[in-house]
């Protein structure tokens, strides 16, 4: 049985390699039919947000990827309340539509659950 996989992506949209890293990641093992989730912390929110552009800074726009989860079998994607509130994001504003919201506390177990974790 394979084992399961947690992807902690921390980084804003464009501030490095390590979104778009996540977001790969998530969907090669969704592909391959792995059970793995997709968890959003602190700068990684806003990666979540609508209408985002980056072609002012030569980049892709990751939504397009955020929106084909499911389509990869990826169908837990997870967002830290508090990281949503200290950033002033309101879940009715997010690109991807079935993110679900956990607090601090679920965090942490949602963690222990999976058998491997990777935070980029």
């Amino acid at each position: 049985m394979p084992k399961s996989l947690l992807i902690i992506s921390r980084q804003a949209p464009w501030a490095g390699p390590g979104a778009k890293e996540a977001l790969d990641i998530v969907l090669a093992a969704g592909a391959f039919d792995l059970p793995v989730a997709l968890l959003f912390l602190d700068d990684g929110i806003f990666q979540l947000l609508a209408n985002q552009n980056g072609a002012a800074i030569q980049q892709k726009n990751l939504t397009a990827n955020l929106q084909a989860l499911s389509m990869f079998g990826v169908d837990d994607v997870y967002a830290c309340s508090h990281s949503l509130i200290e950033r002033g994001i309101s879940p009715a504003g997010l690109a991807v539509a079935d993110v679900q919201s956990l607090p601090v506390e679920e965090v942490r177990a949602l963690i222990d659950r999976y058998d491997q974790v990777i935070t980029l």
